[in-house]
């Protein structure tokens, strides 16, 4: 779990700060700001700076339903700059230590609760999906659908695929497109998710399949940051080449070593 409060008091504050400035507009009008000199734009890029970066963890600690002081957050950090601190540096760190607890058990509990909707959602769509004509599943229950049939080869599990895709969770989301970037991807197959391993060996080359990939033969339970825990997957794969393993070298006859 990431720690987002082991910082010092004047990035904590500086959230506080940067956070007031959106709510209070009128307060912080652009015209009480000054910045002709290097001096002054250096100053104020270096408080500007820490506040974007630090703006988004007090937004997600406010989501996780950990409430917010933003003005003793503004209190604290003109008392820091004054060294006019109300508490000792030893209790803020055991403060700031609980609170960090307090997030990370927040997480996983949010961690847990969409990993377990996630398992259920993937079931329900599995079966309904399975139901659909032209769908299969195989003993593992990876389940594909031929969009384009293929007239070349098909690869192996060793052998290194050049393919065209897209990747969307269930309800749609898009998380990745070889599409978008304008470039196939290439790759072994044999070093990719279960699901692809398994399905790209059903494609002959010029074939276009859809799969949809069981959490457990795509990420699992990990948490990629675009792909929740515990998803399933849908893919749309274009099977462009295959680039056959290399043939291993054969052993040296015992005289020659």
């Amino acid at each position: 779990m990431k720690s987002i409060y082991k910082l010092s008091l004047v990035a904590l504050a500086v959230i506080g700060l940067s956070a007031c400035n959106q709510e209070e507009k009128a307060a912080a009008a652009s015209t009480s700001v000054e910045l002709t000199t290097e001096a002054q734009k250096e100053a104020y890029s270096v408080g500007a700076s820490i506040g974007r970066y630090m703006s988004g963890h007090i937004k997600e600690q406010e989501e996780l339903g950990l409430p917010v002081d933003r003005t003793l957050i503004v209190t604290g950090f003109t008392n820091g700059l004054n060294d006019q601190l109300k508490l000792t540096e030893e209790e803020m760190q055991t403060i700031l230590q609980g609170l960090d607890k307090k997030l990370n058990d927040k997480r996983q509990e949010q961690a847990t609760a969409i990993s377990a909707k996630n398992i259920e959602d993937g079931k329900k769509f599995l079966e309904e999906n399975k139901a659909k004509s032209g769908v299969v599943t195989t003993e593992s229950g990876l389940q594909y659908e031929v969009l384009t049939p293929g007239t070349g080869e098909k690869p192996a599990a060793e052998d290194t695929v050049e393919v065209d895709y897209v990747g969307t969770l269930i309800d749609g989301t898009e998380f990745d497109s070889s599409y978008k970037r304008g470039q196939t991807a290439k790759f072994p197959l044999n070093r990719v998710i279960p699901g692809w391993t398994e399905g790209v060996q059903l494609m002959p080359v010029g074939a276009k399949y859809k799969f949809v990939i069981p959490a457990n033969l795509a990420y699992g339970e990990r948490d990629t940051g675009t792909i929740p825990p515990n998803s399933t997957l849908v893919f749309e794969v274009e099977l462009k080449s295959v680039e056959k393993a290399s043939a291993a070298p054969a052993a040296e006859p015992a005289a020659k070593k």
